[in-house]
């Protein structure tokens, strides 16, 4: 019997200190919950701002002669089309367009190369993946010694501000370099919970410094994976290895608005003829929102029945929605029960369970709009 050596971000320490518990996470020793659990974490989130750790996280930075256009061959967003001091939402993909990862892509102001940040357990595999296929023209170098920290909330503004002068005029989905409490930082408008907030890059070094000058703020609480978990799926958003993967396109995943406008008529991205056809003409299977009747949640792997008791589908993520008091998941279901209100069958221990098709995101996004990306 083997015993997997877990990694530790540069806040491990500060996670002990603040009586986290510690789980495996994408190879990482993490924090799921603190003290509060995570239903206050969750909820204080959504009133206040929370600190996440998200170091384990891939960071790099792509060079070349034009890294954007070459990324487009692995990608279907425009990257060529992204200005200075703006991100993008970007999906990786096989040639069969799956899904091997989802990612953010940003280009700095005044830098040639573009800042990706990929997901944990995806990190490394993403990283060789670019570089073999872009080889000779895009060079890949990574980060691990960055650390990433993602402070979210409606009072993030006005925290982050404190500590770094002017970086409240930042609207969703705009990034630059900054100093935050005496640390250089990339920092971007951008989250993973539905709520306004930044995510900010640091020197791994100068992680706990400004961990600990976030938490001095009254209205700053840390928070762990599992209200991290609860918070994206109320936002109605994927998390990968559940709700995408290889096996999933971005047409049956509802993640069309990630296709560039002017690459769904160009294509030139992998299985573009497929997954335009999945966009016009529709898929066999649609990702839903779902609403589970009664009380009892619905874990990822359930199976989605109609009402004559036929499988059409499984759940890929699930659980409690602290801010509707209610359970909440989402699945691939059959085409023809996607419709908002469809009225379906969750089948829990043998048991059918009423539930509906519901539309997503299930609590409102609170981004901080800006101009148009």
């Amino acid at each position: 019997m083997t015993t997997e050596t877990l990694l530790r971000t540069p806040l491990y320490a500060l996670h002990v200190e603040l009586g986290a518990k510690l789980v495996p996470f994408a190879g990482y020793e993490m924090p799921v919950q603190y003290p509060a659990g995570v239903l206050k974490e969750h909820l204080h989130t959504r009133e206040k701002a929370g600190l996440f750790d998200v170091s384990h996280m891939g960071q790099a930075f792509l060079s070349g002669t034009d890294p954007a256009r070459s990324l487009e061959k692995l990608a279907p967003s425009d990257f060529t089309g992204l200005k200075e001091g703006r991100q993008r939402y970007g999906l990786l993909l096989n040639d069969e367009g799956g899904i091997k990862d989802d990612f953010m892509l940003s280009r700095l102001a005044g830098e040639a190369a573009l800042y990706l940040v990929v997901n944990a357990s995806m990190k490394d595999s993403d990283f060789a993946y670019i570089a073999k296929r872009l080889a000779g023209e895009v060079t890949v170098e990574p980060r691990p010694d960055r650390a990433l920290l993602a402070l979210q909330g409606p009072s993030a503004g006005a925290v982050l501000e404190k500590l770094s002068p002017g970086i409240d005029a930042l609207s969703f989905m705009q990034v630059r370099r900054a100093t935050v409490a005496g640390v250089e930082a990339i920092v971007s408008r951008t989250g993973y919970t539905g709520e306004d907030g930044f995510e900010i890059s640091i020197a791994g070094e100068d992680a706990e410094k400004l961990a600990r000058a976030l938490l001095a703020d009254p209205e700053v609480m840390p928070i762990g994976l599992g209200a991290r978990d609860s918070l994206r799926l109320e936002a109605g958003l994927c998390l990968y290895g559940h709700d995408i993967d290889e096996s999933t396109d971005p047409a049956e995943a509802n993640l069309v608005w990630a296709i560039g406008k002017r690459r769904k008529l160009e294509k030139g991205f992998p299985a573009a003829d497929k997954i335009m056809a999945g966009v016009l003409n529709g898929t066999a299977r649609k990702r839903v929102g779902i609403r589970p009747e009664g009380r009892a949640p619905a874990r990822e792997g359930t199976e989605i029945a109609d009402k004559s008791g036929r499988v059409i589908g499984q759940i890929t993520s699930g659980g409690f929605g602290p801010s509707l008091n209610a359970p909440i998941a989402m699945g691939y279901v059959e085409a023809a029960f996607a419709a908002d209100g469809t009225e379906i069958d969750l089948i829990v221990r043998g048991k059918a369970l009423p539930a509906r098709i519901a539309p997503m995101p299930f609590v409102p996004n609170r981004y901080k709009r800006g101009t148009a990306l």
